[in-house]
């Protein structure tokens, strides 16, 4: 029986070597006047934003930039935006970046376009106002933000991250552009690569998979664990670079039809508490969250394990896919074990309370509560 769907495609997305350099057209086809071009600090200091602004304002454009956030933007980081910006009669935004600032941009959005706090926007079609209208430039290939209608903004306060979705919320348009991927440092490569691979293994089991979701999560898969160590090992392949970024913008378009699960719910309480990189927690735990399903979800598991480019006619899915997991992580050099990141042993019981209360936790194929999030984390220490 197939499962049902609601696909709704809302996104123009334009991928392509020097793409970026279309930025002022495609916004002036979408008829910005004033906008709000949100990108980190980091984005700045690699001369994107000097380059976005000289785009924009060919077109006569009127820009405004804010990048006062950082890696996991919280609600107060979004508040500041929304400040900034109030008085200025902005009519759009621009996203530039990283998931962090496409996130940022789009918590903005709510707040700026609704008002209220960004808390008042967790769950799905809360905006009762017109949001404004935003293109997407990500500049790594992990998070696939720009194929998703969600913000993850974290509680400043709780440290839970609130998924805040509306279709409003979705960019208009996303500039895909590997050249602008070429810049990133090796540990970014390797985390927001392996982060986007966890992506595809997660959207293949979820409980809220569908067909679409599907076709995206196999294409996605089979660009990416195919790249992974091309992109490693040489940083200036582009033709790796581009593989990493089409894939991840299809995992991210698989995420908005199906959503993720236990490995994402175990890694946010790793930020939030230690700060951890969320690519390296999710490399930390993935491993352990596949042997963990792999009752529930090792046919699966098989099925990607074969489609991969190291595919094997094993019949234990589970074991050989956390196996090969494992082998991706030490290439990319990610230290093994909670253990060897600070995590003391006597907080995983705090981190499983955590764990169990994160959005994501829900749509893992295996029902997922404080046990099964101790018992991942025990495994990945």
């Amino acid at each position: 029986m197939i499962s049902s769907f609601d696909y709704q495609p809302r996104t123009r997305t334009i991928f392509g070597k020097n793409t970026f350099e279309q930025l002022g057209e495609l916004a002036r086809e979408l008829r910005f006047r004033k906008t709000l071009l949100i990108a980190d600090p980091g984005i700045r200091a690699e001369g994107f934003v000097d380059r976005a602004v000289r785009l924009l304002k060919e077109e006569g454009i009127e820009v405004f930039s804010f990048h006062e956030f950082g890696e996991n933007p919280d609600s107060l980081m979004v508040e500041r935006g929304q400040k900034f910006a109030m008085t200025l009669g902005i009519d759009s935004l621009i996203g530039l970046g990283g998931g962090s600032s496409l996130d940022c941009a789009k918590g903005i959005n709510f707040l700026l376009s609704n008002g209220g706090r960004i808390q008042d926007y967790g769950g799905y079609g809360k905006a009762r106002q017109a949001m404004l209208p935003m293109i997407g430039i990500p500049t790594t290939a992990g998070t696939g933000s720009e194929a998703q209608s969600y913000a993850l903004i974290s509680d400043a306060e709780t440290h839970v991250k609130i998924a805040c979705g509306d279709p409003q919320a979705a960019f208009r348009t996303v500039i895909l552009d590997p050249l602008l991927t070429v810049t990133q440092p090796h540990p970014v490569t390797a985390a927001a690569g392996y982060d986007a691979i966890a992506h595809a293994i997660e959207t293949f089991v979820t409980t809220k998979r569908s067909p679409i979701s599907i076709i995206y999560t196999l294409a996605a898969w089979k660009l990416l664990e195919s790249n992974f160590e091309r992109v490693l090992a040489d940083g200036t392949d582009l033709e790796a670079r581009a593989a990493m970024q089409v894939g991840a913008n299809y995992a991210g378009v698989a995420i908005e039809n199906s959503m993720l699960g236990a490995t994402h719910a175990c890694a946010n309480p790793l930020t939030a508490r230690y700060g951890t990189t969320h690519g390296l927690a999710i490399a930390l735990l993935l491993p352990s969250v596949v042997r963990w399903n792999g009752s529930v979800a090792g046919d699966r598991y098989c099925e990607l394990l074969r489609a991969s480019v190291h595919g094997t006619d094993s019949d234990d899915g589970t074991e050989g896919l956390a196996a090969y997991l494992e082998s991706l992580a030490r290439i990319a050099g990610f230290p093994v074990g909670l253990r060897n990141v600070g995590i003391a042993q006597t907080e995983l019981k705090a981190l499983a309370e955590d764990a169990a209360l994160q959005w994501t936790g829900q749509f893992n194929p295996r029902p997922f509560d404080v046990a099964g999030a101790l018992k991942i984390y025990e495994a990945a220490y």
